[in-house]
């Protein structure tokens, strides 16, 4: 009895810690009916205690993202990270997990049977090379190694709801999709996250643990498309063949038209040659040249036409080289499309936005600002189904960089967050109904 009083007696403090650390927030106007589903959702004493637990355990999470910052990941060459990770998922209750055919690992935790799908992911890719040194190194308080935030934080985050979920004793009444997914970063294109809703149809929402500093709700995706710009011509040797149409002068040419467009500021629209390579040696005619091109915006209208001036640029660039030297053996451009994020958004009166304002209210954590960006959560967005991306909590700073870093600061707030998210949606059985509708087949 004296174990059980203590017991009691922590869980109320924790309880009262929550209370006195709520603040609420005034980007996202709540409903007053979800507000109260909400509520018995945050009050449940199993939900509390796993709140408690993955503040406890924290320091143990923090070790894991060590663990997993340090197997490298890069795009197309995450299998040794996904077989780590699907071993935790094992480890932690998910004992059907699987990676499947495009790399990803998943486990799903079956609900009711008489509910919705619910998909919640972090990648497992970095941005770094193979073969760059991903050991941690403590330096001043601060964690560094390459890819320590973005997005191995996020990983750990999962892990750590599995576990305490996994404890807790809680049903649902929807079905809980996890996932380490592949391909976000750079030429991964979303490849992961695109396999498992072509798998999946039946997911009705989505959330992406990504990077560090949890302040923001991501409700909007920069949609991007890239291209590499291949330009092919005869070659020749520069003295001797003098008077042939040069694929690196028609490829310059087409830059330089490029460099000159004029994007509006609002819906923000962007373009960027990121790369270029060509030619065979510098007393040859090229006959061969290709860049790359990086285009973004909020709009799908504006991003398509940015697209099509684009490839405009570079017909006229063609001709011009071609008109300059009069040959007959000429130059030609093809356009390889190597990116294709697609543009959506979550509204805010979304009830998934709604549920997500108020976990970072209920944990403490100050709702800063409503963002656009480029995440897994394009994905689902653009196909209507309601998805967010938040961060995993702690601080850290200089992602995509060798010199990236992370501090424990508050991490545990990151997975208490997404436990929150994740109960609210799916709904606990005897207790809340899903807050996530379950869309028809129509819909799907």
């Amino acid at each position: 009895m004296r174990l059980l009083c203590h017991a009691v007696a922590l869980l109320l403090g924790f309880v009262t810690t929550l209370a006195l650390a709520q603040t609420p927030q005034s980007l996202v106007t709540i409903d007053a009916a979800l507000g109260q589903v909400f509520q018995r959702v945050a009050e449940d004493a199993r939900v509390l205690l796993a709140l408690q637990q993955i503040e406890e355990r924290e320091p143990e999470t923090v070790q894991e993202q060590f663990r997993i910052t340090e197997i490298p990941a890069p795009p197309f060459q995450e299998a040794r990270r996904a077989a780590y990770f699907l071993q935790q998922m094992r480890a932690r209750g998910l004992n059907d997990a699987y990676i499947d055919a495009e790399g990803n690992a998943i486990g799903i935790r079956k609900g009711s049977g008489n509910g919705p799908t619910f998909l919640i992911a972090a990648h497992l890719d970095t941005v770094f090379p193979e073969e760059v040194d991903t050991r941690v190194e403590l330096r001043a308080g601060r964690y560094y190694a390459p890819g320590i935030g973005d997005d191995t934080r996020g990983l750990a985050a999962l892990l750590s709801v599995i576990d305490v979920i996994d404890e807790s004793g809680i049903n649902t009444v929807g079905d809980i999709i996890f996932a380490g997914n592949v391909g976000e970063e750079g030429r991964g294109d979303l490849r992961g996250i695109k396999a498992i809703f072509r798998d999946y149809p039946e997911i009705d929402g989505f959330v992406s643990i990504d990077g560090v500093r949890l302040r923001r709700i991501t409700n909007g995706g920069t949609g991007s498309r890239r291209f590499e710009f291949h330009f092919i011509g005869p070659g020749g040797h520069s003295f001797g063949a003098f008077g042939l149409p040069s694929a690196i002068h028609a490829m310059g040419r087409t830059i330089a038209k490029i460099a000159e467009f004029a994007t509006p500021a609002l819906p923000k629209t962007t373009f960027t040659v990121g790369t270029v390579s060509g030619g065979t040696s510098v007393n040859s005619i090229a006959a061969d040249a290709i860049f790359a091109l990086d285009m973004r915006s909020n709009d799908r209208e504006e991003l398509a036409r940015l697209e099509e001036r684009a490839k405009a640029a570079a017909l006229e660039a063609v001709a011009e080289e071609n008109a300059r030297w009069d040959d007959e053996q000429q130059i030609r451009v093809e356009f390889d499309l190597i990116g294709d994020r697609p543009v959506g958004s979550t509204p805010i009166e979304s009830p998934l936005v709604q549920v997500a304002a108020l976990s970072f209210d209920r944990v403490g954590v100050e709702l800063q600002e409503m963002g656009i960006s480029s995440t897994d959560a394009n994905v689902p967005m653009a196909l209507g189904i309601p998805a967010i991306t938040i961060a995993g909590g702690g601080h850290g700073g200089s992602a995509h960089s060798p010199g990236e870093w992370f501090a424990p600061i508050d991490s545990h707030e990151g997975p208490q967050t997404v436990l929150l998210i994740l109960l609210a949606m799916v709904g606990i059985e005897g207790v809340t109904a899903p807050l996530i509708q379950e869309r028809t087949p129509q819909s799907r």
